[in-house]
């Protein structure tokens, strides 16, 4: 592999999984000039001891792995909710089994011998998509903690609130006066830090509430 010009990397952990030292010493090498933070695994079980599911990361992995290959620890990483970027490496991959990758959540599919200038695109891709991804699950948990101060009038309100109801129709409804419920929207805004409807309703569909 010709070498490359180095340039700023993102920060985030490039793991590889590939059964071939060879291999991992190489894309190691490659990965290690353009600065990015590389941990190398020839096996499946070596991987899953190491890898933590709370690292801004991304997983570059060979399909034809002895033990579980690639599109089935693929499928086990999803089961368990580890949603990491993977980019698929290949000897002999064909359409049909780049598309279920990518089906599958796979970021990019390149074959070996790995061209060193894809392979370093598809990792800066891959870890602006794992830190867009932490981003939005540390968003989503910061609403939930919002949503757990609201009282149960309030979140019972909330949800009336989200599907278009208006005040009148949510105070008959639930029993009380239409003022009751203005005020309750008030505090509601409040507590989920939101200065318009339309910020509530896209709250409320990130916590998957007046679905």
């Amino acid at each position: 592999m010709p070498p490359l010009a180095t340039s700023p990397s993102p920060p985030g952990i490039v793991y590889l999984l590939d059964d071939e030292p060879e291999m991992v010493k190489a894309l190691m090498r490659l990965l290690h000039a353009k600065r990015f933070e590389v941990r190398g695994f020839t096996s499946v079980g070596g991987f899953l001891e190491a890898f933590c599911p709370v690292d801004k990361a991304c997983l570059v992995l060979d399909v034809a792995m002895p033990e579980l290959d690639g599109l089935e620890l693929q499928r086990h990483l999803t089961h368990q909710g580890i949603l990491i970027p993977i980019i698929f490496l290949t000897g002999h991959g064909d359409i049909p089994m780049s598309v279920r990758a990518i089906k599958a959540g796979a970021t990019d599919f390149l074959t070996k011998p790995v061209d060193a200038a894809a392979l370093v695109r598809a990792v800066h891709a891959a870890l602006r998509m794992a830190e867009t991804r932490r981003q939005t699950i540390a968003e989503t948990a910061a609403l939930a903690a919002r949503l757990s101060t609201l009282s149960p009038r309030e979140r019972e309100v909330m949800e009336h609130v989200v599907v278009g109801q208006l005040n009148k129709q949510i105070a008959a409804k639930l029993g009380t006066g239409e003022q009751n419920i203005k005020q309750h929207r008030a505090h509601i805004m409040k507590k989920m830090g939101v200065e318009s409807l339309a910020d509530l309703v896209r709250a409320a569909e990130r916590l998957g509430i007046g679905e």
